[in-house]
């Protein structure tokens, strides 16, 4: 009997399973935004597939609200270094947290659902943003090594001056408050800013 690619995690899917596949995650994502318990069913009809191909790629509501997170994470991370192939490394951390504030603001919604499937008893854990932290050392060591950026930034201290991101309402005009908001994080991260 062959195996599947679930057996097999380092095989890659054929071109329309992956297609099927992130098809799903599409329409998952803007139905759990909207409503954390949106039902499986309708996710799967709205997205053009079948019972079994979408429990065959998510067994249950776990793995594809984690997936979701997983998936969304790891885009605004593979970001990172492709801005910096393409532009000076303060411009490149700028458009990155411009990427990460749209992440966080469009996947708030999300952050229900994951509640959800991460609280129940025996529920896996919330995934760590291992993926973002890693992105956020490569753009702080390379405005560190051009000089653009005060010496000695860490990605802990990016992360707790992001925090304010978490304090502005996604349901309202956020992008303007966004906007502003980063601005003042970018002016105070940058070399020559006053401080101690």
């Amino acid at each position: 009997m062959p195996q599947s690619n679930k057996d097999k995690p380092d095989t890659p899917l054929r071109s329309d399973a992956q297609r099927n596949r992130e098809r799903i995650l599409a329409v998952a994502t803007e139905e759990l935004t909207h409503c954390a318990n949106a039902p499986l069913s309708a996710i799967a009809k709205k997205a053009g597939v079948g019972q079994g191909t979408f429990y065959r790629n998510f067994p249950n509501r776990e793995a594809l609200v984690l997936e979701i997170y997983r998936y969304g994470m790891q885009q605004v991370a593979e970001a990172a270094p492709e801005m910096l192939a393409t532009r000076e490394p303060d411009r490149a951390l700028r458009e990155w947290m411009d990427r990460l504030a749209e992440f966080a603001m469009t996947k708030a919604g999300l952050a229900d659902a994951i509640r959800l499937v991460t609280s129940a008893p025996g529920a896996p854990e919330k995934p760590r943003p291992t993926p973002l932290e890693e992105a956020a050392e490569l753009l702080l060591r390379a405005n560190d090594e051009a000089g653009t950026i005060r010496p000695g930034l860490t990605g802990d201290d990016f992360f707790l001056v992001l925090g304010g991101l978490w304090l502005i309402d996604p349901g309202e005009n956020w992008q303007p408050r966004v906007t502003r908001f980063l601005d003042f994080v970018m002016d105070g991260l940058r070399a020559g800013a006053p401080g101690r």
